[in-house]
C-alpha cells in the first residue's frame, strides 16, 4: 500500500504519529511538504519565522534521505496541491497530524472530503498538543475559559492516561515503482519571497533535543526565579521548536518530569512551573480552536477599558518609537531591539513592552500582535494572540485593566545591574546601574561623563509613565492602585 505523509508542523522523526503510522501500514511511504503560496503571500509572519521553517525542513529532509526516503515538495494552493499530488502518485492513503488554527481546520476538512470522495483513506493524528480541546472539558462539556480550571483537568487527565512516546520509525520505505523521483533542493527563504534572517535559535530536531537536555540538566531547576531575569540564559527557548514540531511537547513533558526521579539537585516547584508554561500553550490552543473569533477580535467585551488612540500623526510617532526601540524607557527599548535583531524576546520583557504599548501609549493590541507575528521566530497564532489579549485585558485570564507595568520598576527588579539593557541598548553602556533604568534623570555632568546625551544619543521618554497611567485609568473608569 502506498501512503503519503503530509508534513506540516511536525518536522522530526521521534514521536511523530503520522509518519510512524504510515511506516506501519504502508509498503511505500512518500513524505510531502507543500509551501502555501497564498499564506506566504499574506505576510502573516516574517522572515525569521520562514527562515527557521525552511532550515528545519532542510535538516529533516536530510534525516529522511539518510534513511532512504526522499521528501517531495510542492508550491501553490495547499488544497489543490495536496489533492493533485495524492492523485498523481496513486496513493491509497494519506496521513497527517492535526492543526488547530481555524483556517487550517477548514483547509483540512476540504482536503479530507475531496480525497475520501476519490477513495483515498485519510488518517489524522493528535500531535501538536498533549491533549486536544475535546479531551479537556468542564463538567458541562463546554470548553474551559479559565486557566486554573484547565490546568487542574489537564493534570488529572495526564495522571489518568499518560500519553506514551513513539520511537523513531524502525522502517522508512519509499521510492518504489511509480513513486516520484527525488526533487531538486528545497527552496530558500529568498525563493519564497522573504529575506534569509540570522537565526538566534538553531533549527532542527537534533538541536531541539540538545537544547532540551541542556535546559533540563540545569536552568529548569532554578526556573521560578531564572525565567524572570532577561540577562541570563534561564529559559528553554524551545518555543520555535514546538511551533514547527522539531520537538514534541509530549517528549518535553515526559523528560521534564523524568528529571525529578534521577537524583541530585532537583526542584519539583521549578520543574512543574515550566510544565505549567507548556499547559498555558495548550490552553491557548484550545481557546483558538473553540473560540475562533479571537483571531480577529477580543475574547471578552471591552467594557470599562479606554478606547485606543485614534489613527493619525501622534499614533504613527508613538508606534514607530515603540517598534524601533526608541521610547526612552531602556527595558522596553532593549526588548524591542532584541526582537528586531534576533526574532525572539524574553517573556518577562514581552509582558512589559505589551503593557507599555497598550496602556502607556494607548495603541490597540492588534497592532502589537501583528508586529510580533512579523518579527518572531516562534510566530504562533494561538500563543501570540492569547498573550496579547491577556496583556490588553480582553482575553481569558487577563491581566486586570488597572494593572499597568511600570517599565522602570520592572527594569530595576529584573535587570538590576542593567546587563540586559546594555546588551541591546549600547548607547547606555557606560551609564551606571543606579541611573540606567531612568537615564533621563542624569544630570548634564553625568551625561558628559557617560558619553550619553539624552535627547541626542538616547531619546527622552516619549510619554511620562505616571501621567500616561493616570490618563488610562481615568479614560477607562478603572479602579485600583496596582
Amino acid at each position: 500500500m502506498r501512503g503519503v505523509v503530509w508534513l506540516r508542523r511536525d518536522l522530526r522523526l521521534q514521536d511523530q504519529p503520522a509518519l510512524t503510522a504510515a511506516c506501519v501500514d504502508c509498503t511505500d511511504v512518500i513524505p510531502l511538504f507543500v509551501f502555501d503560496d497564498p499564506l506566504l503571500g499574506s505576510r502573516q509572519f516574517g522572515s525569521p519565522c520562514v527562515t527557521f521553517m525552511v532550515s528545519c525542513l532542510d535538516e529533516f529532509a536530510g534525516a529522511l534521505a539518510a534513511r532512504g526516503l526522499a521528501i517531495q515538495w510542492r508550491r501553490g494552493n495547499q488544497i489543490e496541491e495536496v489533492i493533485r499530488f495524492v492523485t498523481d502518485v496513486k496513493a491509497d492513503a494519506i496521513y497527517w497530524n492535526r492543526d488547530y488554527e481555524p483556517a487550517a481546520i477548514g483547509r483540512d476538512r476540504k482536503i479530507q472530503q475531496a480525497l475520501m470522495a476519490r477513495g483515498v483513506a485519510v488518517h489524522t493524528f493528535k500531535d501538536h498538543v498533549v491533549f486536544e480541546a475535546e479531551e479537556i472539558r468542564g463538567s458541562t462539556g463546554d470548553p474551559l475559559q479559565r486557566y486554573s480550571a484547565y490546568r487542574a483537568r489537564w493534570w488529572a487527565r495526564w495522571h489518568a492516561a499518560t500519553p506514551p512516546l513513539l520511537p523513531s520509525p524502525a522502517r522508512l520505505l519509499g521510492q518504489r515503482a511509480g513513486a516520484p523521483p527525488p526533487q531538486n533542493a528545497l527552496p530558500t527563504a529568498e525563493n519564497l519571497g522573504y529575506q534569509t534572517a540570522p537565526l538566534f535559535i538553531k533549527p532542527g530536531e537534533k538541536e531541539a533535543q540538545r537544547r532540551l537536555r541542556w535546559f533540563l540538566d540545569g536552568p529548569v531547576h532554578t526556573y521560578v526565579e531564572g525565567r524572570n531575569l532577561p540577562a541570563i540564559d534561564g529559559t528553554s527557548k524551545l518555543s520555535p521548536h514546538f511551533r514547527f514540531g522539531t520537538l514534541s511537547v509530549r517528549t518535553a513533558v515526559h523528560a521534564a518530569l523524568g528529571t525529578l526521579t534521577t537524583g541530585g539537585h532537583r526542584s519539583r516547584r521549578d520543574v512543574l512551573t515550566w510544565v505549567d508554561e507548556l499547559i498555558w500553550r495548550e490552553f491557548f490552543q484550545q481557546i483558538l480552536s473553540a473560540f475562533p473569533q479571537v483571531v480577529s477580535g477580543p475574547f471578552r467585551g471591552k467594557d470599562g477599558l479606554p478606547r485606543p488612540r485614534p489613527a493619525g500623526a501622534e499614533w504613527n510617532r508613538l508606534y514607530a518609537a515603540w517598534s524601533e526601540g526608541q521610547t526612552g524607557y531602556p527595558l522596553v527599548d532593549a526588548g524591542m531591539r532584541q526582537l528586531n535583531q534576533t526574532g525572539w524576546m524574553h517573556n518577562r520583557v514581552r509582558m512589559v513592552v505589551a503593557s507599555f504599548l497598550i496602556k502607556d501609549l494607548r495603541i490597540d493590541w492588534q497592532s502589537g500582535e501583528r508586529y510580533f507575528m512579523q518579527r518572531l521566530i516562534d510566530a504562533d497564532l494561538a500563543a501570540n494572540n492569547g498573550n496579547w489579549q491577556w496583556a490588553s485585558s480582553t482575553g481569558t485570564d487577563s491581566m486586570p485593566g488597572y494593572r499597568i507595568f511600570n517599565p522602570m520598576l520592572q527594569s530595576r527588579k529584573f535587570d538590576p545591574e542593567g546587563v540586559y539593557i546594555r546588551q541591546y541598548v549600547p548607547e547606555l553602556a557606560a551609564v551606571p546601574a543606579d541611573r540606567i533604568h531612568a537615564p533621563h534623570l542624569m544630570t548634564q555632568e553625568e551625561q558628559v561623563v557617560t558619553g550619553c546625551h539624552i535627547g541626542i544619543d538616547y531619546p527622552l521618554p516619549i510619554v511620562d509613565h505616571r501621567q500616561a497611567r493616570e490618563e488610562y485609568l481615568a479614560l477607562g473608569k478603572l479602579k485600583g492602585t496596582r
